[in-house]
């Protein structure tokens, strides 16, 4: 049965709460919902109501952390790309606004729950890293109320002026994705999250995709881009790097073994740690669930030009959980014959043989298609469909058993 919602919102930095339910004269469940002002120099904006039918079902929340220039957004393009339909900004909104919607998700960016803009910030000698630069209040008190079914008007914050622009409505969708540098670091909306990611980019290959974008594209010296990551780093480890020890699943980015002494970053070693014991995730293995495996794939059916390519499987520790590590080191000649790698592994939550072959060909052009990074975004993004489809017909579930009770 659905649920009609009627629902106010105003202004930006604010406090959410809800009334007793009422009846409307439209016969609908009525919820108030109050946003006020925290901040006196927030310019005070004319609320305005909105009517929402939605069925009986949570929102799946989502979050992935990450340090900037990490990957996220093509991380996110991946995962869209898995629940169908294209991933773009809201129509006739701010052209500068962060999020990204398609027919299932709703991608928001975190650094619209920025409390200080570019030029605060520097008054303040704090960066964006820094949690007093970030207003967790108001993350929070909106998350979970896209998560309970409720509307909301999020700040925008823009990264091309460093201001904080007109706040933008957000209507609840069936997946809510939160990305940015700290989804999981206040308790309160890491507990929101249903399945969380985390990805560990090493300073290695940080730093060498970092010289090779800013020198390349930016025109910078190389000693501002060391400069730069230098003053990022106290932060990052005190308030970035942490947020790892939660995640349900990390993508780990280091520097090849297999040519010695590299130093370009142009072949990586990528690892799929998969925490073991979370509801609806089950990791994906190599061979033989829980054996410790090492393989070298290079032969008559998958082509690879030096240095090769390797895998290896087994379980491990992680920050006292117990995991599940899936580890590739080197790079694909041809993405079609990525085939042969996909069939021997096991509980990838596909629909079909070839499912994972055929997003990566489908997104070639997507960085680290050739690599482990892009078959693992892949196949996180195929575990989180799989984990969103076993939470609806849970719920679905529930009610039908207390019927019976």
């Amino acid at each position: 049965m659905a649920v009609c919602t009627v629902y106010t919102t105003q202004s930006l930095n604010s406090t959410c709460s809800i009334s007793t339910p009422t009846k409307t004269h439209l016969g609908f469940n009525q919820k108030h919902i109050v946003f006020y002002s925290s901040n006196k120099k927030t310019s005070k904006r004319a609320s305005s109501a909105v009517i929402t039918c939605s069925a009986d079902t949570q929102t799946v929340v989502i979050g992935l952390a990450a340090d900037s220039g990490c990957g996220k957004s093509t991380f996110m393009r991946r995962l869209t790309s898995v629940f169908g339909g294209a991933a773009e900004p809201p129509r006739g909104g701010n052209p500068d606004s962060n999020t990204l919607i398609s027919d299932t998700t709703t991608v928001i960016c975190l650094d619209d729950y920025h409390s200080l803009d570019r030029t605060g910030r520097k008054e303040k000698g704090v960066t964006a890293l820094d949690p007093r630069a970030n207003d967790f209040d108001l993350m929070y008190d909106q998350v979970k109320a896209i998560k309970d079914g409720i509307a909301v008007e999020k700040p925008i914050y823009n990264h091309v002026t460093g201001l904080l622009d007109p706040p933008e409505l957000i209507k609840p969708p069936k997946i809510l994705v939160i990305e940015g540098l700290h989804p999981m670091y206040d308790q309160r909306v890491r507990d929101l999250l249903d399945f969380s990611i985390y990805l560990d980019i090493s300073n290695e290959v940080k730093f060498a995709w970092k010289i090779q974008r800013d020198m390349a594209e930016r025109g910078h010296s190389l000693e501002s881009i060391k400069a730069s990551i230098e003053a990022r780093k106290p932060d990052f480890d005190a308030y970035i790097d942490p947020q790892k020890q939660y995640a349900d699943a990390v993508i780990e980015v280091l520097p090849t073994e297999l040519i010695p002494d590299d130093n370009e970053g142009k072949v990586l070693r990528v690892r799929l740690i998969m925490k073991e014991g979370v509801k609806f995730f089950s990791p994906v293995y190599l061979f033989d669930e829980g054996s410790a495996i090492s393989w070298i794939p290079c032969g008559r059916k998958l082509t690879c030009s030096y240095p090769g390519i390797k895998f290896s499987y087994g379980p491990d520790t992680y920050y006292g959980h117990e995991v599940s590590i899936l580890e590739m080191d080197g790079q694909f000649d041809r993405l079609d014959e990525l085939i042969y790698v996909e069939s021997h592994l096991s509980n990838l939550s596909t629909k079909f043989y070839g499912e994972v072959t055929q997003q990566m060909l489908k997104h070639a052009d997507f960085p680290g298609s050739n690599n482990g990074t892009g078959l693992f975004q892949t196949i996180v993004g195929l575990k989180i469909r799989d984990l969103f489809e076993q939470i609806i017909a849970s719920r679905a579930k529930t009610p039908v058993e207390a019927t019976k009770a």
